[in-house]
C-alpha cells in the first residue's frame, strides 16, 4: 500500500489529544478520579480481560490502561502489550501444574459429584439479568456493608489447598487417551512468527492472548452448525496458580508468586477404535489470565475444532488453523481496522483516476457502439 507523507497538522493532533483527556474528566470540580485500586477491584472482570488480552499478568498496570484509554478493552490491551515489549526477559518459565491451583471456583457439567465437590464461587450464572436500579445511587456505607455482611455471614471452613482433577478420574477409567509427552519444547508467538502449519502449543498461545469476542465467535459458529463440536464441560477452574521459577544459584523450583487464571477442559465426541485402540472421548483444553470463563470455554471447543482440522484437514473456518489464528488476535484486528482512519490520499487518487479513465473508455465504446446501429 502506498502512502503519502503528513506535513503540518501537529497542532491539531495535540488539540485531539487534550480534547480526549478532557473527555476523561468531563464531569470537572464535580468529578472524582478513579483510582487504580476501584478500577482493578470493583470492574475486575474488565481488568482480567486486559490482563488476559494484553498478555502480561500486572492487574495494577492493567487498571492504569482501562483509566487512561476509558474503557476501551482493545486500546487497554494494545497498551499492556506496548509496555511488556519494552521489558527484558529474565527467564523463561518451565510447565506449571495447574493441578496445584489456590482455586476460587471449580464446577463440572459432566458429572454432579466430583472429587472434592462441586465449588459455586462468585458468579452470575444463577442469577436474573434485571437492573439493580440500588445501585444508581449506592452510598459509600451501604457499598462497604456489603463485604462485611458476607464475611460475618460465611461459616469457618477448612478447604483443602487442592482439588483433584476430573479428567484423572476419567482417564483412569479408560475412557480419555493417555497423556501427550511434556518433553517438546512450547512455542513461543512473542519471539516466532506463526508459519503454517504450527504446533499446537502456538495455536494455544495464541488464543490465550486472543480477543474474547473473536474467540467466542468462531466457536459459537462451530457449536451452531459450522462444525461439530458439543462438548461437556469436565471442569471448569479459577483460582490462584503459584508460580514456580527455577532458583538463580541451586536451579531448584520455588514459587515467586501466584496469577490469577481460569482453566476449562472440555470432553468431546468420541473417537477411535478398531487398530487404533478402544475409543475414547476427545478433549479440547482452554486457560487463559485473569477470571474469563466465556473465553476459556471458547478456547477449549477451538482447540478441539483445530486438533480436527490438523488431523483430517478443515472442513469449516473454525477448524481452519489459518483461518482462526490469524482473526482472534484483538490488537491485530484493531490495528488493521483501525489503519483505515490514517491518510490514503495516494491510494485514492489513484483510484479515482483509474475509474475515471474506465469511465471515459466506456463512453467512448458506448458512443462507437451507438455510431454503428446507426450506420
Amino acid at each position: 500500500m502506498g502512502y503519502v507523507a503528513i506535513k503540518g497538522g501537529g497542532r491539531a493532533i495535540e488539540g485531539s489529544h487534550a480534547a480526549a483527556e478532557a473527555l476523561r474528566t468531563a464531569e470537572g470540580d464535580a468529578g472524582t478520579p478513579l483510582t487504580l485500586s476501584t478500577i482493578e477491584h470493583q470492574l475486575r472482570l474488565l481488568t482480567s480481560r486486559v490482563v488476559s488480552e494484553g498478555g502480561l499478568y500486572h492487574p495494577r498496570l492493567a487498571a492504569l490502561a482501562i483509566k487512561q484509554m476509558q474503557g476501551d478493552t482493545l486500546e487497554a490491551a494494545f497498551a499492556l502489550r506496548a509496555y511488556r515489549s519494552t521489558k527484558p526477559r529474565l527467564l523463561e518459565m518451565p510447565v506449571q501444574d495447574t493441578s496445584h491451583m489456590r482455586l476460587i471456583r471449580r464446577i463440572s457439567s459432566a458429572f454432579k459429584d466430583i472429587p472434592g465437590g462441586q465449588m459455586l464461587g462468585a458468579t452470575y450464572d444463577y442469577a436474573l439479568r434485571l437492573m439493580r436500579m440500588d445501585l444508581a445511587d449506592e452510598s459509600p456505607q451501604a457499598f462497604r456493608d456489603v463485604a462485611k455482611r458476607f464475611r460475618q455471614a460465611q461459616p469457618d471452613t477448612d478447604l483443602p489447598d487442592t482439588f483433584p482433577k476430573v479428567l484423572d478420574a476419567l482417564r483412569a477409567d479408560g475412557l480419555l487417551p493417555p497423556l501427550a509427552s511434556r518433553s517438546v519444547e512450547a512455542f513461543d508467538i512473542t519471539r516466532e512468527p506463526l508459519v503454517f502449519p504450527v504446533p499446537r502449543s502456538a495455536a494455544l498461545a495464541t488464543m490465550a492472548r486472543a480477543e474474547t469476542g473473536s474467540l467466542l465467535a468462531i466457536a459459537y459458529s462451530n457449536m451452531r452448525g459450522y462444525g461439530d463440536v458439543h462438548p461437556t464441560i469436565a471442569e471448569l477452574r479459577v483460582g490462584y496458580l503459584p508460580v514456580m521459577l527455577p532458583h538463580l544459584v541451586t536451579g531448584e523450583l520455588i514459587e515467586a508468586g501466584e496469577v490469577l487464571m481460569t482453566e476449562c477442559e472440555v470432553v468431546a465426541m468420541y473417537e477411535g477404535g478398531d487398530n487404533d485402540g478402544p475409543p475414547v472421548f476427545t478433549l479440547g483444553y482452554g486457560a487463559c489470565f485473569g477470571h474469563n470463563e466465556v473465553k476459556a470455554i471458547a478456547m477449549a471447543i477451538l482447540d478441539r475444532a483445530l486438533q480436527k482440522g490438523m488431523r483430517d484437514g478443515p472442513s469449516n473456518p473454525s477448524e481452519d488453523p489459518e483461518f482462526v489464528l490469524l482473526h482472534v488476535d484483538g490488537v491485530d484486528s484493531m490495528g488493521f481496522a483501525s489503519h483505515y482512519k490514517m491518510p490514503h490520499y495516494v491510494t485514492f487518487q489513484s483510484d479515482m483516476d483509474r475509474l475515471r479513465t474506465t469511465q471515459s473508455k466506456a463512453s467512448q465504446t458506448a458512443t462507437a457502439s451507438k455510431q454503428g446501429v446507426k450506420a
